[in-house]
């Protein structure tokens, strides 16, 4: 178990740094622990996640509202649609078999990939003019479906986020991803609401593994506001294909 342990808080180290500053730890930590634990069932795996999840998130949101001006009269409205996503989401997890899921995940990780490296200008600032209204219609149908794709796969979630706050509300890349953050932890509360209730979290993982969830979000949101968005761009993408590689592997192993 001490192995399990230092192997998946390096992951979630890893996870935190990355979630902070473009999203997408689980793209690190979901498929880490699936291999590392393949004795547990995936819902139980996925809400093992959670708790170190919401420990990166909360720390990396509460450092970006301290730099970052927040749309107070958007961000919530989107967030209680996402928890309510979140918890669908987690609900219907516990359904589906991990032969199911795990291919499911190989093609999510696929398009995030091929989004983020053809996209040169990802995370730059654009201006894109919405009323109030089509700007909260947008916020609470996609804040809902990445929700419930956060409660019921996890990894890319806060990816996904600010991929909607840059291409459909024009925010810039900081405020896109504080934004992600806030709305981020409405879904992990969410999620870890319906795991914990239903005994799907291993506590004895996911507490160390949130202590260094966190301090990886330390140095990533520390790096986010130093640095921008060029060299995150090259270091998450070169995260997100060693993952897919992992990932491909794990599948084709299972079907053979």
């Amino acid at each position: 178990m001490l192995v399990e342990t230092v192997v998946l808080c390096l992951v979630a180290f890893f996870a935190g740094f990355i979630d902070a500053i473009v999203g997408g730890g689980g793209l690190l930590q979901t498929p880490a622990i699936m291999i590392v634990l393949p004795q547990y069932p995936v819902a139980t795996l996925l809400g093992t996640t959670k708790i170190p999840s919401i420990s990166g998130t909360a720390f990396a949101a509460w450092r970006y509202s301290r730099q970052v001006t927040i749309d107070w009269k958007l961000l919530p409205y989107v967030a209680l649609l996402a928890f309510g996503g979140a918890f669908l989401g987690a609900f219907c997890v516990s359904m589906i078999d991990n032969r199911i899921i795990k291919p499911v995940i190989f093609f999510v990780l696929l398009i995030v990939a091929a989004y983020t490296y053809f996209n040169k200008s990802f995370g730059q600032p654009r201006e894109i003019s919405h009323s109030r209204k089509t700007q909260l219609a947008l916020g609470l149908l996609f804040g809902f479906a990445i929700g419930f794709y956060d409660g019921l796969i996890g990894p890319g979630a806060g990816t996904f986020l600010i991929l909607v706050f840059i291409a459909l509300m024009g925010y810039d890349f900081i405020h896109a991803s504080a934004s992600a953050k806030l709305v981020n932890l409405a879904t992990n509360l969410a999620s870890i609401a319906y795991f914990a209730s239903t005994g799907h979290i291993l506590y004895e993982f996911a507490l160390p593994m949130a202590a260094c969830n966190m301090t990886g979000a330390f140095f990533g949101t520390r790096l986010a506001l130093l640095r921008g968005n060029a060299f995150i761009r090259i270091f998450f993408l070169c995260v997100v294909f060693a993952t897919l590689l992992r990932f491909a592997w794990d599948i084709w192993a299972a079907s053979h």
